[in-house]
């Protein structure tokens, strides 16, 4: 029985984090083109990265509200609900990502008061502004994405983001290194191919979801459906600003990680970011696994089943489990080879090489973690949660690693040993947390 759970959370999330490696590919293909160019530049997208990463993935959180909303109304076999958070959440992301958009732009002069090297802070800021404008297509993006994953129509995305892959490669290698005449614009050309490309990725969901025939019933109804109603936005922000500050203290600690690595010299910073890059691609598979099997536990949410709930999460954690030694035995193996992929620059590939040996052993921790915040937002169980997560990179993590990095002399490897402590915390607390709530029959609040 577990196995067929696990099967059917596997067949959902497939799409999803081929849709996920998608969009975190566009974003290893901008390090590893801008990395030919110089490391310096290859620094500079990180500390833009560092910054920016913290109110986009807030921005991303409100937007996987949608996709727990209409799940459960899909689970309720209830089309006009449906269509109604479509709207609803829609417009609620596309001012979050304005709102982000303008945040962004306004904290600029931060890029030149972090301690970085100053040439990489010349590089970062024009790349940082039209990053910034990026966020308002694919927050728009995102918003429809989770519309169609909550009706689990997973592969409509997916098959946007790999058609983007070939027209981001094109794009920057027109603009970044001048070829067929385009200007020259490097680390802010990759920008621009991001922005042109979230903006058709956009254009083009929305397209589909107009015109295709799946999805017919809930725009044909958009009359009756589509009212702005407080009540629903705060149903929406009710689940997606705790879901938000999940992913944003998560994503922040990294962030400030980064900032804390790059005091240490571009060479420390580059390192960190190869590192980083590859156990955020490990990461999105766990995310897409979280999200489907949020997904499911929300529809089951909305027919209260609850065996059913507690059947998808053992069968999910059992995945994860087998995912994140997989993953850790992986970057053990070819650790040597990893950061040539990025840059070849001696000191840079030494000290990256050492650092993906450390970000394996939090596989195990990052994918259970993620998993089990997954399956409790399912459930709407979001406040406690972000408690634990808060204390664990906040608290513990962060401190931690910043102890060890300046005080004990390790460098940027006490902030991986950091990472290490604060992952393995939330796990374990996440995973109590879920056998709480649903194993021993806790669920109390079944209105949606």
């Amino acid at each position: 029985m577990l196995f067929n759970q696990a099967k059917k959370t596997l067949n959902l999330a497939f799409p999803i984090i081929i849709g996920e490696v998608a969009q975190l590919s566009l974003g290893l293909i901008d390090s590893a083109m801008v990395g030919a160019v110089s490391y310096k530049q290859l620094a500079a997208s990180a500390l833009v990265f560092s910054v920016i990463n913290i109110p986009f993935v807030f921005g991303i959180g409100i937007t996987i509200s949608v996709s727990q909303l209409v799940s459960m109304a899909h689970g309720r076999s209830d089309k006009k609900l449906v269509s109604h958070y479509l709207f609803n959440g829609f417009w609620l992301s596309t001012v979050s990502a304005i709102l982000i958009a303008l945040l962004v732009e306004f904290s600029m002069p931060l890029l030149f008061h972090l301690d970085q090297d100053p040439e990489v802070a010349m590089f970062a800021a024009p790349y940082l502004r039209v990053m910034g404008w990026g966020v308002i297509p694919m927050l728009m993006f995102m918003s429809l994405k989770q519309f169609t994953d909550g009706l689990e129509y997973t592969k409509t995305a997916m098959v946007m983001s790999l058609a983007a892959i070939p027209v981001k490669v094109f794009l920057n290698w027109l603009i970044i290194f001048g070829n067929w005449g385009f200007p020259r614009w490097e680390l802010y050309g990759a920008g621009v191919a991001t922005l042109v490309t979230r903006i058709l990725l956009f254009v083009g969901l929305l397209g589909v979801i107009l015109r295709h025939s799946l999805f017919r019933r809930y725009i044909m109804i958009g009359k009756r459906a589509w009212i702005f109603r407080w009540n629903s936005i705060r149903q929406l922000l009710y689940i997606g600003i705790p879901s938000g500050f999940q992913i944003a203290m998560e994503a922040g600690a990294f962030a400030v990680s980064s900032i804390l690595v790059g005091t240490l010299g571009a060479v420390s910073l580059a390192a960190h970011q190869i590192a980083l890059s590859l156990a955020s691609f490990t990461f999105m598979i766990s995310i897409g696994l979280s999200q489907a099997a949020s997904i499911r536990t929300s529809s089951a949410f909305g027919r209260r089943d609850q065996p059913l709930i507690g059947r998808i999460g053992k069968s999910t954690l059992y995945v994860a489990w087998i995912y994140g030694g997989a993953c850790a035995l992986l970057f053990i193996i070819f650790r040597h080879q990893l950061p040539f992929i990025f840059n070849d620059n001696p000191e840079v590939v030494a000290l990256a090489t050492f650092l993906i040996l450390l970000g394996a052993l939090f596989q195990i921790s990052d994918s259970s973690q993620a998993i089990a915040a997954g399956l409790l937002r399912g459930i709407k169980d979001v406040r406690v949660p972000t408690v634990f997560i808060g204390i664990a990179y906040w608290v513990i993590g962060l401190p931690f690693g910043y102890y060890l990095t300046f005080k004990a002399g390790l460098g940027a490897a006490g902030i991986w040993t950091g990472f290490i402590t604060g992952l393995t915390f939330s796990a374990v607390l996440l995973f109590i947390r879920f056998r709480k709530m649903v194993w021993k029959n806790h669920i109390k609040k079944w209105d949606i």
